[in-house]
């Protein structure tokens, strides 16, 4: 069965958090095209970004328990809220998951949403709650492999789109910046995949030492990691910045020093070169951001390869510990060199 017509109104879904959302950029865009209207159903970590996408009508907001690793426990209250919130709105759904999730639990909600045609990659059998059943894409970066998917489920980019990531072209103003700047982002989703504290606030102290004014950035629940990185010799925005301001700073920025986590996407999505401090626990051929501007530093061969740990299971934290904060920096002076 191919995809509904010009005429549909579409919900695309991906319930993980900011990047995840970010690297469906292009699948959204190909569903656009070829749709009057379409609403993402995100999870609260994703919403903000979704709102961000190219193509983007709506954004329709969920907390589920099959995905998210930080939801409540499955709540029928707000299952069936979704369900009626759903119900009566789209001709058609396209589930975007990552490799290691189902997409059947959310297509049994929108079936009984009434949703009548969804599409998405399932490995174990459907039953009739997929009415498109697409295998695994081949491996490849993650915006590739979720554009795959909608191709397979019969949506195309227009003519003239390179698939690339982008972000809508208006970004909110962010007063108070230097001239030039570099943005150092430290935080991560999960433990395993951030650089050390104390490694950071050397990349700082380093680029500062160069002459490069230092933007630090992450999340309110951050504040102290980024007030501990950028000290006195840099500029901290932790807690200040919602997403789209978060965009703005990083597009402003001549390149960004970030680990394997939604900033670095974002900083593909709007074409600032990025210096990724990139843990193994995924795969860098999938999650490494998706821009040619791009250096990825840390052991990609370290034991926790593939294990996608939220903890480092290896005493001392290898793959990135091991990376010298002269590293870093001189990675920074070389993208901002190609980028000047």
């Amino acid at each position: 069965m191919t995809a509904p017509g010009a005429a549909s109104r579409v919900l695309v879904v991906r319930l993980d958090s900011l990047g995840d959302v970010v690297v469906c950029g292009p699948a959204v865009r190909a569903v656009a095209a070829g749709a009057a209207q379409v609403t993402v159903l995100a999870g609260p970590r994703g919403a903000e970004a979704a709102r961000l996408l190219p193509g983007v009508d709506d954004v329709l907001v969920f907390d589920a328990p099959w995905i998210s690793p930080d939801a409540r426990p499955t709540d029928p209250a707000a299952v069936a809220a979704l369900v009626e919130a759903l119900r009566g709105r789209f001709d058609a759904a396209l589930v975007l998951t990552s490799f290691h999730q189902s997409a059947l639990p959310t297509a049994l909600v929108l079936r009984l949403a009434g949703v009548p045609w969804i599409a998405a990659i399932s490995t174990d059998f459907p039953g009739t709650l997929l009415d498109v059943r697409l295998p695994e894409p081949p491996d490849g970066p993650e915006p590739v492999r979720m554009l795959a998917v909608a191709t397979g489920a019969g949506w195309r980019l227009p003519p003239g789109d390179d698939g690339a990531l982008r972000l809508r072209k208006r970004l909110p103003l962010v007063g108070g910046l230097p001239a030039r700047y570099v943005v150092v982002h430290p935080g991560a989703d999960a433990p395993a995949r951030a650089y050390p504290a104390d490694r950071w606030k050397q990349v700082v102290s380093g680029l500062v030492a160069e002459g490069c004014p230092v933007v630090v950035t992450g999340s309110a629940a951050e504040c102290r990691l980024t007030a501990a990185v950028a000290g006195a010799a840099a500029l901290d925005l932790g807690g200040r910045l919602d997403v789209a301001e978060l965009a703005a700073v990083i597009a402003g920025a001549d390149a960004i020093a970030v680990g394997n986590t939604g900033p670095a996407h974002l900083a593909a999505a709007v074409g600032t070169p990025v210096v990724s401090l990139f843990s193994p626990v995924v795969p860098a051929t999938r999650w490494a951001p998706h821009t040619r501007a791009r250096t990825v530093l840390g052991d990609q061969t370290a034991a926790c390869a593939g294990s996608r740990a939220r903890l480092c299971p290896v005493p001392g934290h290898p793959c990135l510990a091991g990376v010298d904060p002269e590293e870093v920096t001189a990675a920074v002076r070389d993208l901002v060199g190609v980028a000047a």
